[in-house]
């Protein structure tokens, strides 16, 4: 048994790799280059590093890294600029956020029931990220958004610019389908306007332009300016990658969801959107990596992310030599993150595939 096993795999592990000349070439190229590559970085990054703040040893250690820095500056990098002392505040507030997002990726909460659970979850989730971060209520110490950054500011960026562009790009796709030349062009419009002017020129204006031409009584932190920024720029964006949905849904199902009665509102919920939702998985997560990635451009509107916190970090200038090192931690986190979203992506890709295989052969069954 376990020699029938061993063969096997060893005859996968064959034909996959050694299959022709070239490829066993190859193959052993790339085991020597991964190996000298891994013992260099390993000898660099573990067994030669120093681990503890000591600036005078990582200044002797001129061999091998010294994650002395990210040990110094670590919580300057995650929560930026807010109140050493109250930094309890944005850990338990990035934590309830990631617990929702967890929660809401197992496909038991999707079901009617618990979804209105997932909704009140999600209500009291942000009321209380908001609250702990801004204070100023329940005796909580006021902090302004200015002072907020670092991995709570990255994640509800991300949060909202996703969530709240989403229903906009959903209108303006279907208003680039419209009948209605009127509608039909002004949803045009305004999404190649969009497209045709990079993310930091939207942050740009959102920060500095905007507030000039806003009444002097109204004031608008600048938080918000750049969420309203963010979620503008991705609506355009996220209103192309659901017009691309939409167009791989047959005409047919238009004249059967009319043949039913249903009016255009139903037709699209009920009928239209589901479906081409299911196809646009892979286009919509690379928007939120993308987006996960571009909310470093709020360095440019004194906005400090993950990527300014370092900035911030390697201010001091005892430690500005090892920016490798805090770079490195940083690469870290957004490749965790990135890692986790696509590989849900894939998984859930794999999930409806089997429901609709599923529900086909029950079909073909119940024909027969």
């Amino acid at each position: 048994m376990a020699r029938n096993i061993i063969f096997k795999y060893s005859n996968k592990i064959w034909r996959s790799f050694f299959y022709s000349p070239l490829a066993s070439i190859l193959t052993i190229g790339l085991i020597l280059f991964f190996g000298l590559a891994g013992w260099y970085v390993w000898n660099w990054g573990v067994a030669d590093a120093i681990f503890r703040a000591d600036f005078k040893a990582c200044l002797q250690n001129h061999d091998g890294a010294c994650w002395g820095f990210v040990t110094e500056k670590w919580r300057l990098i995650i929560f930026g600029r807010f109140p050493y002392e109250i930094q309890w505040r944005p850990a338990l507030a990035t934590f309830l956020v990631l617990l929702m997002l967890v929660i809401s990726a197992f496909p038991q909460s999707w079901t009617k029931q618990a979804s209105k659970w997932l909704i009140g979850g999600w209500v009291c989730s942000l009321a209380a990220f908001f609250i702990l971060m801004k204070g100023g209520i329940f005796g909580l110490e006021r902090v302004d958004s200015d002072s907020w950054g670092g991995l709570p500011l990255t994640i509800i960026l991300t949060l909202l610019g996703m969530t709240l562009s989403a229903p906009i790009g959903i209108l303006l796709a279907i208003g680039r389908r419209s009948k209605m030349a009127i509608i039909r062009n002004l949803c045009a419009g305004y999404i190649e306007l969009i497209r045709g002017v990079p993310l930091i020129t939207v942050l740009f204006v959102a920060s500095f332009i905007f507030p000039l031409l806003l009444p002097p009584a109204w004031r608008i932190e600048a938080f918000w300016r750049i969420v309203i920024g963010i979620v503008l720029f991705q609506a355009a964006y996220m209103a192309e990658t659901i017009r691309g949905g939409l167009q791989t849904i047959p005409q047919g199902q238009f004249y059967a969801a009319d043949s039913l009665g249903l009016n255009r509102f139903q037709v699209y919920v009920y009928i239209i959107l589901p479906q081409a939702f299911v196809t646009i998985i892979p286009a919509f997560v690379n928007s939120l990596l993308s987006t996960f990635m571009d909310t470093s451009l709020v360095t440019i509107v004194s906005m400090y992310d993950l990527t300014g916190s370092l900035r911030l970090a390697l201010g001091d200038p005892n430690w500005r030599n090892f920016f490798l090192e805090g770079y490195l931690f940083i690469a870290i986190i957004y490749f965790v993150f990135s890692f986790i979203m696509s590989r849900y992506s894939i998984w859930l890709e794999k999930r409806i595939e089997r429901k609709k295989q599923g529900a086909l052969a029950e079909a073909k069954a119940q024909a027969a």
